[in-house]
Order: structure tokens, then C-alpha cells, then sequence
């Protein structure tokens, strides 16, 4: 073991000189000590040229003996050249050092330092500069990854995992075992609303990746952060305006495979109403059957046409450099889908594991058409003053249908004879989420090198549309292991139609003021400001049953497609006096003081900041509801300090605590109860928020500006933790819903390893994260009473946090030939097991199994400008599989699954995907 570690460390990180028939050597800027990757190095009076690789590498292989002159070029910088003798072996690493020219240096007093945001050197950069712990993905990283939304890329991030959608793509970050509701979304540095309908938490997947500059993580927090973040927060630093004219075009084309292997399914979308008749029409209006257009139940099955995803960004500055202007946009157009299986169960029994009570067989269809664009000026008045106006507006457009199976097991099912009843149930659904942003922003330098002052003025608007979600159920019979469609139920909810949307309107003005002081030869900065945000959120819901005008329509014989069902409205006047038609408002207003302290070898960042929260709603029709209007007030004062100790140009030491905050989502606090896919669920007006105290230790090395090596540790202490449990109703002890409440006190602690080296044209990403958590919770359990009857009981048990992975880990392999032109990724993530749904009941959590996801993308460059580029994803095609820790002996005389001693509840295959494109650089 003593002489494994050298040579491992060896391997990793030291340059050593060669011994072979070849010249070999590393290019970097004698400034900053960079490797400079793409620089050309050739061999006078010889054929013998080459580009740097990924790590500034260079290698001539058998040149021959004897005097020549090297001679190193890259733009911007002054050709480096040198005679040099060259031994038949034995030959010495050469390393150069290239200064700016004249020209670039010029450039730089100009524009203040401006760097190539989207680079991988830039990326590295920013984690070693910043004052708390960040991991940085660039934009170029981006472009040739297999991910094309922000919810895929942030995936590769250490200690990130993600909650993925019904069609197998990222949507959802969790951060460090955190769960979605502990993070924050910022748009260049400012917090955006969500279009969520339930939290506050932003769905990452409707952000095109190519809009972005970079993509930053933060792991802990300064006092000038807005503090309600225990996992982190995810800052998307869009495009910036280049230096000279920059025009970047892609199109490409897409395929699923399991659109290959099975048809796609859909609906007319054109009919839809996007108000219920009660909007339209009066709340008093008795609505017909005429009011609901047969185009959401008129269904079509086929192979769809490829997607198209396509982008376009044109950017430059005028006037000198003062102006800067960014138009960017993107445009996806993508056919997804999944095959699922979904095992309902219930615990009515004496028996610790769920009984399963019917097998659901789903195939989901989903197109998906997302856009966004963006765009950004900025003006520089003079050296002293300059202001920007950025406008954002991304939109994601879903069209899915499920189409479901349903198999009772509860009465007249036998496996053996092949003999069950059945229910099929199709239901189309259309949403449109949309986010909006609009922030002008002003840095201002009233005393030279001293007193700097900066605001952002935001408007920012978020909204979900679900209107005319249709479902409609026909009963079936298995005779003989052939299943068939037989009548319309003529009672329950054979038809309904439904109508959600909410709105989301955040007006917002930050304020920071910094004064900068020489206190014993050290530089010291005094920040203060703080925030005012005014948020105003709506909420409509509306639902129509209807049943069949005619009873006992059998399929085959009174009708062959559900547009020939004649249906009678049941509740003419729909179900708008519901509780999930209410107001809400949430005013913050914050204040910050902090310094930082700068001293040759130390950087202390410490201050406190105060938050000041008003939370409320008002439900517009409480339909009973005992307490209709609610609100909480509350002030939290959140300290922080981070340390950064350099112990080395190359390397140090990072040490960090804050405190921060969770606060309950609006619909979280709305005591009315809804029905949503498996199970009910309402809020809890009495729900608290959630206080964490955070510390980190990290260990950081950047050996030059592309190779890295990070290692660090966290632990959280988390009061009054949101988890959401199974419980009974207070009054009618039959309803059961899933419901938000506080927890005592969890921790959650772990360690991150976070490693980037570059061999040449080869290069490794690889992370790893370790985290263990603990909360308790109390759970219900059943035995015998004297007379035989089944008792609840009730007992503490203590499990992982909701979402929380132990093993969480990412490897990239990249390959990179800037002579030839090509660029290739391999990216594995690992997401081990956690748990997916809490359930009341002990032992009967549902845990999601781990997966690994693998994906592959390569591109060719050519000489105009011209590359073409492939992608790939889900290699493995894996499941996501959600299993019960226990078998029910019962269950065997099911066509419910075991596997590994556990109880499949649910099962989802995506299949690969696929997609082919050209892109064009000017």
C-alpha cells in the first residue's frame, strides 16, 4: 500500500519527462499558468505540426535528430519561438509560456477582463476564486454533453441527483440528499418564480441547456444570498454579449426507440377550451355535453415523425465596446414516451407489508415543445458606470396520453384460468408552463476603488395551464387469457374533465452597497443591503363529471370510438367551489451587513442577514372549511461565515457555515383536500418552517487551469424538517391523505469527491458524494384486539430523508482531437436507492431502486465552421423501479412482482434516444 499511493499519485497528477522516440511538452499562458488547449506547434523545415490537447499537451512523435526551431502559435497571444536540438531518445518535456499581445492586452483594460464566460478554464476559475463553495459547468462542457436540458446537465454535478419526468428525462434537482423544496432557482444571480401548482420549487427541465452561459451550483451561502436554501441553489448565467461577432446555428433531429418499437399515441389539441364553462359561460351556467369538445377523447395511434430541435444565438458589441447586444433562442420539438407498471396496494390487515389489490399496465405518449429565448444589452456609460436590461422567456408545451389497463385482484380473478376483471382508462392531458423575466441592473462606482454601489429591478412572471384534462374509464373482462373492452360504467366517475391553472407574480428590488478599506495593510469590504419581493399567486381548479346518458353501452356494438358515447353532465355546474381555487401572497423583505477580509493567504467572509416573511392565502371557496383564510409572520436572523486558507498558489482550504431557511410552498398551507394520481393529499395551514444550520470543509487543487481535485465534507442540522406523510382525516377517520407536517429534527451529513484531469486528447470527470440522513417519524402498525378485530397502533421509526441517496457518483470520459476536430463523451451517473413516496404505515415506504443512466454525444468539426454531432441517452435502457422493503405472502397468488426479497410497486422503461444534428460557428 505505501508504494500503490505514489504511483496512483503519480498517475494523476505529476508531469514527468519521457522517455520515447518523440517531443513532448505543454503549452500555457505565462499569466495566469494555464494550459492552453488548441495552440499549434510546429517543426520548422519539417512536416511535423500539432495541436495542443485538453491539459496543453503536445506531442511530436519521432522527429528526427538534430537542430530545429519550434515554433508555438494561439490567437491573441505573441508566437513563441526556440531552436532546439533533438536527441534520438531520451528527449526533455518542453514547456512554453506565451504572453498576451499588445492588442489583447488592450482588450483587456477595455473591457474589463472579459474572458470567454462558456470555457472550461473559465468554469474551473470561478470555483477557485469564489468566495463559497460553487461547482461550475461551462457552456462549451455543454454543448458537447448528451444533455440538452438544464434538468439532464445538472446531473453530472457532485452531490446533485435528479427526479425524473414520466418520459425518463431529469426534471427535478436534489442537492446533496436535499429534497427539490430545499434548493432555489436564480437567473444570472436573481431568484425566478415557479410555475409549479404545488411548490415553489422551479422544474429544471424546461430550460433549454444552450441558452446558458454556464451553470452554477452553490453548496453554501454568503449573507448577501437570499437564505432558503439547506441544499443550495442553482444559479443559469445566461449568454453574455461577445467581444466581436459571434453567430452560432445548430438544427438536429431526434428518435426515440420505444417510438420505433410501439406506436405513439395522442389527441386533437386544437379544441381545447383553456376555460371551463363556468369561466366562460357564468358561475350559475349548467353545462351540456355540447361544452366539452370530443377532440381530448378522439385518439390516434401512430409512428411519429422525428423530433426537431434546433437553436440560434447572434451577438456583438458596438460603440466602441460600450454596447453590448445577445439574441439567443431555442426551439425543441421531441416525441418521448414510457411503458410502466403499477401495482396498487392497501394495508388493511394484520399483515406488515401492503396487500396488492390490482396491476395497472400504462403506456405514456408525450410530445414535448419547448422554447426559449433570451436577450440581453448592456451599456457602459463610462469606467465608473454601467447597466444591463436582460428579458427571459422559456415555455415547455406537454402533450401526453396514458392509456391504462387495470387488473382487479379483489374478486373473480384467477391466474391460473386467465380470468380477471378489467378496467381501461385513458386519459389526455395538454400543459403549458411558462417563466417570464425581466431585470435591469446597475453597477455604479461613485468613489474610485472605494465605495461601489449596485441594483436590480425584477419583474418575473410564472404559470401553469393544465385546461380540458380529459379521463375516461370502460370496463373490461380477462375470459381465457384474452382481454377485451365490454360497457360504459354506468355509475362513479366513468368521464370527468378537468381544469387547473396558477399564476405567479414576483415584483422584487435588490440593493447592495459595498466600501472598500485599507485596515492594517490588509483589504477590507463592507457590504450592506437587502431585498424587497412581493409575490402573488392564484389558483383555479374546476371539474366536471359525467356519466353515460345511455346505460350498458357495450364496446363493439353501440360504439367503436368514446366521440360516439353519448355522456349527461352530472354535476352541471362543475366543482369550482373547491379549495384549490385561492389567493396567496408572500411578501420578504431582507437586510444584510457583511465584510471581507482579504489578506495574502486568507479570505474571511462572515455577516448577518435578516429576513421578514408575511405568507398567506385566502380560499375563494372554502366549500366548509374551518379555517379559509390563513397567515404567517415570522423573522429569521441567518448568520454565515466562509474561510478560504491558501496554502499553496495551486491549492486550499475552505471552511464554511450558514444558517438558512425553508419555508412552506403556498398550496403546502391550504387545508382543502384534492385527488391526484395514486393517492389524496392536502395542506397543513399549521405547517412551520424549516431552520438549518450548515457547515463545510473542503480541500481544493487546481494544478493548472483545466485539471482539478476537490474533497470535502457537510453536515446539517435540520429543525422542524417538511416531510410529507400518509394520515388520517381528524373528522372522518376513513379519508386518508397525504399531508406536509414538521418533524423534529433531522441530520444530514457527508462527503464529496470531485476530480477533472486531462491526458492529452483525453480526459476524466469523475464525482462522488456519500450522504446519510435521519429523521423520525411516527407510523401506524395493526394487531389483534381480544375480540380478533385489527387495532392501530402507532410507533416512532427513523428512515432517510424523502429523496436522500447514500451513493450518489458521475464518470465522464472524454476524448478531444483538435487537429482532426473531434470532441466525444461517455457519461455514467450513479443514483442509488431512496425513497420515493412516505408512507404512514411501518416497513411500508416506497423505495425507488438505484440506477445508473448512461449516455454518449461525439462531434466533428470541419474547416467552415461546420460540425455535425450525435447524441445519445438512457444506453441501458434503465428502469425506474419503486419496490416495497418486504413480501406479503398474499401477494403471490397475484401477478405481483418480487425481486430481491421486495415488493414491485411500480416499473417504467424509457428505451434510448437518440439524436443527429449539424451546427454552424461563425
Amino acid at each position: 500500500m505505501k508504494t500503490l499511493l505514489p504511483v496512483l499519485f503519480c498517475l494523476l497528477f505529476s508531469i514527468t519527462a519521457a522517455r520515447a522516440t518523440s517531443l513532448k511538452g505543454y503549452v500555457y499562458d505565462q499569466k495566469t499558468g494555464e494550459a492552453l488547449v488548441g495552440a499549434s506547434v510546429l517543426l520548422e523545415k519539417t512536416d511535423r505540426a500539432v495541436l495542443t490537447g485538453l491539459d496543453g499537451s503536445f506531442e511530436i512523435k519521432h522527429p528526427p535528430a538534430g537542430a530545429f526551431t519550434i515554433k508555438v502559435s494561439y490567437l491573441m497571444y505573441k508566437t513563441f519561438s526556440k531552436q532546439i536540438v533533438i536527441l534520438k531518445e531520451d528527449n526533455p518535456v518542453i514547456k512554453v509560456f506565451l504572453s498576451e499581445t499588445k492588442d489583447a492586452e488592450l482588450h483587456e483594460v477595455m473591457i474589463s477582463a472579459k474572458q470567454d464566460g462558456s470555457a472550461e478554464k473559465t468554469a474551473r476559475r470561478i470555483e477557485q476564486r469564489s468566495p463559497q463553495l460553487v461547482n461550475v459547468v461551462s457552456g462549451r462542457a455543454m454543448e458537447i454533453s448528451p444533455d440538452l436540458t438544464v434538468a439532464n446537465v445538472i446531473q453530472r454535478v457532485s452531490g446533485v441527483s435528479v427526479e425524473r419526468n414520466s418520459s425518463g428525462d431529469g426534471q427535478y434537482a436534489i442537492l446533496r440528499g436535499m429534497d427539490k423544496r430545499y434548493n432555489y432557482t436564480l437567473v444570472n444571480g436573481v431568484k425566478i418564480p415557479s410555475p409549479d401548482n404545488k411548490n415553489r420549487y422551479v422544474p429544471l427541465d424546461i430550460f433549454p441547456s444552450e441558452l446558458l452561459e454556464r451553470l452554477e451550483v452553490y453548496k453554501t451561502l454568503n449573507s448577501n444570498m437570499e437564505a432558503d436554501a439547506v441544499g443550495g441553489a442553482i444559479n443559469m448565467v445566461m449568454k453574455d454579449a461577445p467581444d466581436k461577432l459571434q453567430l452560432k446555428v445548430n438544427l438536429a433531429t431526434s428518435y426515440s426507440q420505444l417510438l420505433i418499437d410501439r406506436k405513439f399515441s395522442s389527441f386533437n389539441t386544437n379544441g381545447i377550451n383553456f376555460r371551463s364553462p363556468t369561466e366562460i359561460n357564468g358561475k350559475d351556467y349548467k353545462a351540456t355535453q355540447l361544452d366539452f369538445p370530443k377532440g381530448t377523447i378522439d385518439y390516434s395511434s401512430k409512428h411519429p415523425a422525428p423530433g426537431l430541435v434546433g437553436g440560434l444565438s447572434i451577438g456583438r458589441r458596438f460603440l466602441d465596446n460600450k454596447l453590448g447586444v445577445l439574441l439567443a433562442g431555442s426551439y425543441q420539438n421531441t416525441y418521448r414516451g414510457s411503458n410502466s407498471t403499477f401495482f396498487n396496494s392497501s394495508n388493511d390487515n394484520t399483515n406488515p407489508f401492503a396487500t396488492i389489490t390490482s396491476r395497472e399496465d400504462r403506456q405514456y405518449s408525450e410530445q414535448q415543445q419547448r422554447y426559449g429565448t433570451h436577450a440581453k444589452l448592456d451599456y457602459t456609460i463610462n469606467p465608473q458606470h454601467k447597466l444591463s436590461l436582460y428579458n427571459a422567456y422559456v415555455n415547455l408545451q406537454s402533450t401526453q396520453l396514458r392509456d391504462t389497463k387495470e387488473t382487479d385482484f379483489s374478486s373473480e380473478y384467477s391466474q391460473q384460468l386467465g380470468k380477471a376483471k378489467l378496467i381501461y382508462e385513458t386519459r389526455s392531458r395538454f400543459t403549458e408552463q411558462q417563466i417570464f423575466n425581466t431585470t435591469l441592473h446597475g453597477d455604479h462606482q461613485l468613489l474610485p476603488e472605494q465605495l461601489k454601489l449596485s441594483w436590480s429591478a425584477v419583474y418575473s412572471s410564472a404559470k401553469n395551464d393544465v385546461p380540458d384534462q380529459s379521463t375516461i374509464n370502460i370496463l373490461g373482462i380477462k375470459e381465457n387469457f384474452i382481454d377485451r373492452k365490454t360497457v360504459v360504467p354506468s355509475i362513479g366517475e366513468a368521464y370527468t374533465r378537468r381544469w387547473e391553472r396558477n399564476t405567479e407574480e414576483d415584483k422584487a428590488g435588490y440593493l447592495d452597497l459595498t466600501y472598500t478599506a485599507s485596515i492594517a495593510g490588509a483589504k477590507v469590504d463592507f457590504s450592506a443591503g437587502g431585498l424587497y419581493r412581493d409575490k402573488q399567486r392564484s389558483s383555479f381548479y374546476n371539474n366536471y363529471t359525467l356519466t353515460a346518458a345511455t346505460p350498458n353501452l357495450e364496446y363493439g356494438k353501440n360504439f367503436n370510438n368514446y366521440t360516439e358515447i353519448p355522456w349527461t353532465v352530472k354535476n352541471e355546474t362543475g366543482a369550482v367551489n373547491n379549495p384549490l381555487t385561492y389567493d396567496a401572497s408572500e411578501k420578504i423583505s431582507a437586510g444584510y451587513g457583511m465584510f471581507k477580509l482579504n489578506t495574502e493567504s486568507l479570505e474571511v467572509i462572515g455577516g448577518l442577514r435578516v429576513e421578514h416573511t408575511n405568507q398567506g392565502y385566502h380560499m375563494l371557496f372554502p366549500a366548509g372549511e374551518l379555517r379559509p383564510t390563513g397567515n404567517q409572520v415570522y423573522t429569521d436572523y441567518l448568520p454565515s461565515m466562509n474561510l478560504k486558507y491558501k496554502l499553496s498558489k495551486k491549492e486550499q482550504l475552505r471552511a464554511s457555515y450558514f444558517r438558512s431557511l425553508n419555508r412552506p410552498g403556498f398550496y403546502e398551507l391550504i387545508p382543502g383536500g384534492s385527488n391526484r394520481e395514486e393517492y389524496k393529499e392536502r395542506g397543513n395551514p399549521d405547517l412551520k418552517r424549516a431552520l438549518a444550520d450548515n457547515f463545510d470543509l473542503r480541500y481544493e487543487l487546481f494544478p493548472n487551469g483545466t485539471d482539478q481535485l476537490m474533497a470535502g465534507v457537510f453536515y446539517k442540522n435540520i429543525q422542524n424538517p417538511i416531510e410529507y406523510t400518509f394520515q388520517a382525516d381528524a373528522t372522518r377517520g376513513q379519508d386518508t391523505f397525504y399531508v406536509p407536517g414538521n418533524f423534529g429534527t433531522a441530520k444530514n451529513y457527508g462527503l464529496e469527491l470531485d476530480y477533472v484531469k486531462f491526458f492529452h486528447e483525453f480526459g476524466i470527470k469523475a464525482n462522488y458524494t456519500y450522504t446519510h440522513s435521519r429523521i423520525t417519524t411516527p407510523k401506524t402498525y395493526r394487531i389483534l384486539d381480544e375480540k380478533g378485530d385489527p387495532k392501530p397502533m402507532v410507533t416512532d421509526q427513523t428512515r432517510p430523508l424523502f429523496g436522500q441517496s447514500a451513493h450518489i457518483a458521475n464518470i465522464s470520459l472524454l476524448y478531444k482531437d483538435s487537429k482532426k476536430g473531434w470532441d466525444a463523451q461517455l457519461a455514467a451517473s450513479y443514483t442509488g436507492e431512496r425513497i420515493n413516496t412516505i408512507s404512514q404505515f411501518l416497513n411500508n415506504d416506497l423505495w425507488q431502486k438505484g440506477f445508473i443512466q448512461m449516455d454518449v454525444s461525439a462531434e466533428k468539426k470541419f474547416k467552415n465552421n461546420l460540425s455535425v454531432f450525435v447524441k445519445a441517452g438512457n444506453l441501458l435502457n434503465t428502469p425506474l423501479k419503486l419496490f416495497i422493503k418486504g413480501i406479503n405472502p398474499i401477494n403471490r397468488d397475484t401477478s405481483a412482482e418480487e425481486f430481491d426479497g421486495n415488493t414491485l410497486i411500480r416499473n417504467d422503461y424509457y428505451k434510448q434516444n437518440y439524436l443527429l444534428g449539424l451546427r454552424y460557428k461563425l
